[in-house]
């Protein structure tokens, strides 16, 4: 039976509790011979042999970022990491580039989070968040606010990034009649005709969508890629969401676009640093909404990554071509 050890960085362990439930874990060793106990970033040079003979790691979020030479050092039969959580692009790497084959629950943990931003979209077309506080003030100022957004039969719905979550959410937008529009460098003619969207730029978006949500990959060009050249360009009942990376919004040039025009909302899921600064302009403006980064798999929902997880391990214990493997590639893509 293949060895197998579990890994969290130290005071993480919560994650591991949660991602792989009881049920789960019985499930994992019918395979694996997994060690008695979890082992944190802390504890590796003193369960140096345990990992020694690991071939699999089980994870979550938290994975420990190690470097090529530790991954040699104390990993020297790995074949393979599962994560039971979504973006790999903090720690990957190192590990791919030592042959270790890495697998991500990012379709699982794909579905909620593709889910929150339809809703979001659907929500923003109706100006539901700023009519939500100026009904407290004036019901019929609130009134007449929302009444000046489009609704959703029609309306253009921009979708930037059109990996695993963009693609989920265009799906789900074509029930609700929108025109959807993508912005995404790796994405084909082909592809976009298949998945029953339009290809355009970023400006092109920006200037004619009712409503942006934010799914691009993380990777240093996309960084402060959404700057003021782009938010000025917002229509003046736009909605601009992201449940993609904070770090992708410049934060100074939001701020001062929806000062400039407070029609204009924005829904942060996600921001940079997380949670903001104390003193961040953030907190100041009424037509940004931040929420605590919920878009994710939460409750039962982490549960089902854990499962994924699972059945791709049986599948890797059995020789069978694995679905939810890392390539070099799906890092380009993958927020």
């Amino acid at each position: 039976m293949r060895k197998a050890v579990m890994l969290y960085a130290e005071g993480r362990s919560c994650y591991l509790d949660r991602a792989y439930p009881e049920e789960v874990k019985k499930e994992i060793e019918k395979e694996y011979e997994l060690f008695p106990m979890p082992i944190s970033s802390l504890q590796i040079d003193k369960h140096a042999e345990e990992l020694e003979a690991a071939e699999a790691v089980f994870a979550s979020w938290w994975m420990p970022e190690l470097t090529v030479e530790q991954i040699r050092q104390y990993f020297p039969n790995l074949k393979i990491l599962f994560y039971a959580a979504g973006s790999v692009q903090y720690f990957a790497r190192p590990f791919m580039e030592c042959g270790v084959r890495v697998v991500s629950g990012w379709a699982a943990n794909g579905v909620p989070v593709a889910e929150y931003a339809a809703a979001q979209i659907v929500l923003a077309n109706k100006g539901f968040f700023q009519n939500v506080r100026r009904m407290r003030a004036d019901y019929d100022r609130a009134r007449d606010y929302s009444d000046s957004f489009c609704g959703n039969y029609g309306a253009k719905a921009g979708i930037l990034g059109v990996g695993a979550v963009g693609s989920q959410v265009i799906s789900l937008l074509h029930s609700h009649e929108m025109e959807v529009w993508a912005y995404d460098p790796w994405l084909t003619e082909e592809r976009a005709e298949a998945l029953g969207t339009q290809r355009h730029s970023l400006e092109e978006i920006f200037e004619s969508c009712d409503v942006i949500s934010n799914h691009v990959a993380q990777l240093p060009e996309t960084e402060g890629m959404i700057s003021y050249d782009l938010l000025s360009r917002m229509k003046p009942y736009a909605t601009l969401i992201n449940t993609g990376r904070g770090s992708q919004i410049a934060e100074d040039d939001l701020v001062r676009a929806m000062k400039e025009v407070p029609s204009r909302t924005a829904v942060l899921d996600v921001t940079d640093p997380e949670p903001p600064k104390a003193d961040s302009e953030l907190y100041k403006q009424e037509n940004i909404i931040l929420t605590t980064h919920i878009a994710g798999s939460m409750g039962k929902e982490i549960g089902r990554i854990g499962q994924y997880i699972a059945e791709e391990a049986r599948r890797y214990a059995h020789g069978a071509k694995l679905r939810y493997e890392i390539s070099e590639a799906s890092l380009k893509t993958m927020a």
